[in-house]
């Protein structure tokens, strides 16, 4: 969750934000409930939904916020290597009118040189949000904490949020209703898992997450999900069988057996996880009208093969393409850039 300074933090922010508002005089600035966007659980169901609602509205419509951000500017700082997060944060801010820089953190850590909230002091004098794609989620709650401006979770070891709610946004275009919806995710019980499983309790969805036998999710993470299910009937199962978990699924979803900084496990994890690979033949104990989702990159012959990568079934591609409009969402609605806000969330 947001650190116990996100109280006095928001009162900061509204009044920077405030101040540094280029809206047209008619409007009245204003501020999303959620400062800062660290996890998911910053979210929560009404936030994720006010995600998906304008990443839809934004994908249809975009020349009609093409000056939403118009002279506001963001700095995103990488440790880890990136496509699809760089170009679509880069890309959708962009598009709103401002201005995107970027930082190649990948040679150190961001607080390698200097003190993490020195970092921090000087950046909200300068740009006006941060973007960090970082190993360490700590470094992402710090950065939160000190920074009077917001701070997106671009990426770290332990949840990927805008990936999983490009993810949903991609399921809700392809099924509609996400209440009815059936969730199959395959694989290692990393940070991707965590964002489906957040993401999904927000939505009052099903999902099914089948792992190893010591691979599965964080057990915080799950305690938080099933804590946010109870309010929205979400259904969250955990499994170690894949066949069991896809069964009858409306989608399978799988990820790197392997992520980012674990690659000295690469050999040992190679033996333990061939039987979770997505193939066709697991995709046929699905429903029929199945799709399968991956955040890529994929790692064909491993976790996925050319069959199901390559087959009408899968949507890598619409996820991929709704990162853009998922993200561009996220920035307008973190630096205020107009009046088309929901109702306060009552988990903020």
């Amino acid at each position: 969750m947001s650190s116990p300074a996100v109280t006095s933090k928001e009162s900061k922010l509204n009044s920077r934000v405030r101040g540094r508002m280029a809206a047209a005089p008619e409007r009245t600035p204003q501020v999303f409930w959620c400062p800062d966007l660290v996890s998911t659980r910053d979210l929560g169901p009404a936030g994720v939904h006010a995600v998906l609602d304008l990443a839809r509205i934004m994908k249809s419509r975009p020349a009609d916020f093409r000056r939403a951000l118009a002279g506001r500017q963001i700095v995103m700082f990488f440790e880890k290597p990136s496509l699809r997060t760089r170009l679509t944060f880069e890309a959708g801010m962009v598009s709103l009118g401002g201005t995107a820089m970027f930082v190649d953190q990948t040679h150190e850590r961001i607080d390698a040189r200097e003190k993490l909230s020195d970092v921090a002091h000087n950046l909200e004098r300068w740009v006006d949000l941060i973007v960090l794609r970082t190993y360490s989620q700590e470094a992402i709650h710090g950065m939160a904490s000190h920074a009077s401006i917001p701070v997106i979770n671009a990426l770290s070891d332990l949840e990927h949020p805008c990936q999983a709610l490009a993810d949903y946004m991609t399921l809700r275009e392809r099924f509609g209703d996400l209440k009815s919806l059936s969730l199959a995710y395959v694989g290692d019980g990393n940070n991707v898992a965590h964002s489906l499983l957040l993401t999904c309790a927000c939505l009052g969805s099903s999902i099914r997450v089948a792992t190893p036998a010591g691979y599965g999710p964080d057990p915080q993470i799950v305690a938080d999900a099933r804590a946010i299910a109870e309010n929205t009937g979400a259904e969250i199962c955990l499994l170690s069988d894949p066949h069991e978990a896809v069964a009858g699924a409306d989608a399978i979803y799988t990820d790197a057996w392997t992520s980012m900084g674990q690659e000295k496990q690469e050999r040992e994890r190679a033996q333990i996880f061939p039987p979770y690979q997505v193939n066709s033949e697991l995709m046929a104990e699905a429903a029929p009208h199945a799709v399968f989702m991956h955040c890529l990159p994929a790692h064909r012959g491993q976790e996925v093969t050319d069959a199901v990568m390559d087959s009408e079934r899968s949507l890598i591609f619409e996820q991929a393409e709704n990162r853009l409009h998922v993200q561009k969402a996220i920035l307008y609605l973190l630096l205020g850039g107009g009046d088309r806000l929901p109702a306060r969330s009552a988990h903020a």
